[in-house]
């Protein structure tokens, strides 16, 4: 088992509540494919450092979590087609 961190950027356009389902269907996603979440990191909305269709603010989350090597791509590969998530990337932490 792995340890990763996974940042999640969503989109500022959306209501409390839908973006707390989006949230919820990634720690989903990485429950469904064997991860255990440790912590989720909630930063709030933030500045972007460039324009992202056309918006200049996004909600920002760190999700913690241990899984097998196989796991972010999966995660990542079902992530990219998420409606109001606008950035994401998956990184190993190291030991």
């Amino acid at each position: 088992m792995n340890k990763y961190e996974l940042a999640v950027v969503v989109s500022a356009k959306i209501e409390d509540d839908e973006r707390a389902q989006v949230i919820e269907r990634v720690k989903a996603l990485v429950e469904r494919f064997g991860g255990q979440i440790s912590d989720v990191d909630e930063w709030g909305k933030k500045k972007l450092a460039y324009e992202i269709q056309k918006m200049r603010e996004a909600y920002y989350y760190f999700i913690h979590f241990e899984a097998d090597a196989t796991v972010p791509g999966e995660i990542e590969q079902r992530i990219r087609i998420m409606d109001n998530v606008i950035r994401y990337l998956c990184v190993k932490q190291e030991a």
